[in-house]
């Protein structure tokens, strides 16, 4: 049985890596690749890949963002983060976003193909290192109720991350194909909901969100 491969990382040289790994395993298909989340979406939806090998922080639409939206569109694939990010907020928001595997970028190509095979099973596959610091945790159920982030719509998270990333309303509507008059709206109400003054404590948060990596 051939699987369906999808890419998705904002390094071309990553995605290179990936698809030179897997073109010399049998059974392996590329299907598509995408440099950021709004790009791969409906990519992924019209190739509804087996295995989807993602990036977490990327620009646009992060992981964390993409995944839950990728889960509705084409609920078969088997999603693989493939990250830098080790600290425990990073793979315990992105199980609970709906990842099936995490790991960790400077792991060997053998560890992404375990990853692969145990994802493909329907099981949960983490890092060696990652699995051993969180395995005795219940890393789907434990959450943050009170987080304020979750009540965001999905379009002021799009918003949130563009505006934390740096861009002006115009720059953010010319992505979104809406008026920068209409990011504004979005951008003030989102601001009020999380209880942020300024985008300092914007770029605080969305670093704390996992949104923005820790080193900047």
């Amino acid at each position: 049985m051939t699987v369906t491969v999808f890419l998705v990382d904002d390094h071309p040289m990553i995605r290179h890596g990936l698809r030179n790994l897997l073109a010399g395993a049998p059974d392996f298909q590329i299907v598509g690749e995408a440099s950021d989340g709004l790009e791969a979406i409906p990519k992924i939806e019209l190739t509804k890949p087996d295995i989807l090998i993602m990036d977490l922080m990327m620009p646009n639409l992060n992981g964390l963002e993409i995944l839950p939206r990728i889960k509705k569109l084409s609920p078969t694939t088997h999603a693989i983060v493939f990250s830098m990010q080790s600290a425990a907020p990073y793979v315990i928001n992105s199980l609970q976003a709906g990842a099936d595997g995490y790991i960790l970028k400077d792991t060997g190509p053998g560890e992404l193909m375990d990853a692969i095979e145990t994802v493909m099973r329907g099981e949960r596959y983490l890092s060696g290192q990652l699995s051993e610091r969180l395995g005795g945790q219940d890393l789907i159920t434990e959450e943050i109720n009170s987080d304020p982030y979750k009540t965001l719509t999905s379009r002021e998270r799009e918003i949130f991350q563009m505006v934390a990333e740096g861009r002006s309303s115009i720059e953010i509507g010319e992505k979104l194909f809406i008026s920068s008059r209409t990011v504004e709206i979005h951008r003030s109400k989102l601001m009020k909901k999380l209880g942020l003054r300024n985008q300092a404590e914007l770029v605080r948060y969305a670093i704390m969100q996992g949104i923005l990596p820790m080193d900047g």
